[in-house]
């Protein structure tokens, strides 16, 4: 008898981590939600139903991360699939403007909630029988390239893809892939301003195209559905004529 798998998303109260989440569970996934939201998360597991647990966690707190992990061996016995898809900006100010708490805050989120995330997931996913997993790493267009006054966002985006090609080295002994999915402006609620105008690397103000989100479901579902010696490195996911060839 095959055992059904099981998924672990962050940032699944809204956006793009509520969307993952019910497409993996569609998927036939058993869905762990994390964020810092309990209502958010029960709203999620209200939508997806069936084997679903909900776990009121903020990434940038070790120990909050440790609790969230050890929720998921205690309920599903393992996990297969981990989406670090969790992130929050600073307010979009000159840089010299931000306060190092404004700083920190960001960094504890992006970049070190992905890691304990990433080290508690090695954790299980070697001990556990049969061993190995799958890692997600949200990256964003950001990643890449960065939009004006967007410092503190533009580095954690920068150092996940670091990080999720260091995961990558490193999780091969364990049978532990990790891949990274770049996406570009999304139809989501963070993104609904972008009708109304984004401001561009020339300072003007323009509109921006976005795609249906459920693009990006089916990218994730689908690198996480390939067997352990696939693996999807990087991909991108973007609106097509969204300015990124060429942004600046």
């Amino acid at each position: 008898m095959s055992v059904k798998k099981v998924a672990l998303v962050t940032g699944a109260g809204s956006g793009i981590g509520r969307a993952v989440a019910k497409g993996l569970a569609k998927a036939g996934y058993s869905v762990v939600l994390a964020g810092r939201r309990q209502d958010a998360l029960d709203a999620t597991k209200a939508e997806i139903g069936g084997d679903c647990l909900a776990v009121a966690t903020n990434i940038a707190d070790p120990a909050s991360v440790a609790a969230l992990f050890a929720a998921t061996k205690k309920t599903f016995g393992r996990l297969d699939v981990l989406f670090n898809n969790a992130g929050i900006g600073a307010p979009a100010i000159p840089l010299e403007n931000l306060s190092v708490e404004q700083w920190k805050s960001v960094v504890d989120t992006n970049l070190s909630g992905a890691f304990y995330c990433t080290q508690e997931a090695f954790r299980l996913m070697k001990s556990q029988s049969p061993s190995g997993g799958r890692i997600i790493n949200n990256g964003s267009i950001s990643a890449h390239v960065p939009r004006p006054l967007s410092a503190p966002y533009t580095a954690t985006k920068h150092a996940i893809t670091g990080l999720t090609r260091s995961t990558s080295l490193d999780g091969r002994k364990y049978n532990i892939a990790c891949g990274q999915i770049d996406i570009g402006n999304a139809a989501t609620e963070m993104t609904a301003r972008m009708a109304s105008g984004v401001l561009q690397a020339d300072l003007s103000t323009k509109p921006e195209p976005t795609m249906d989100a459920r693009h990006v479901v089916d990218a994730v579902v689908h690198m996480a559905s390939l067997p352990l010696d696939v693996n999807v490195l990087f991909m991108t996911v973007m609106a097509n004529t969204m300015p990124f060839v060429g942004r600046g």
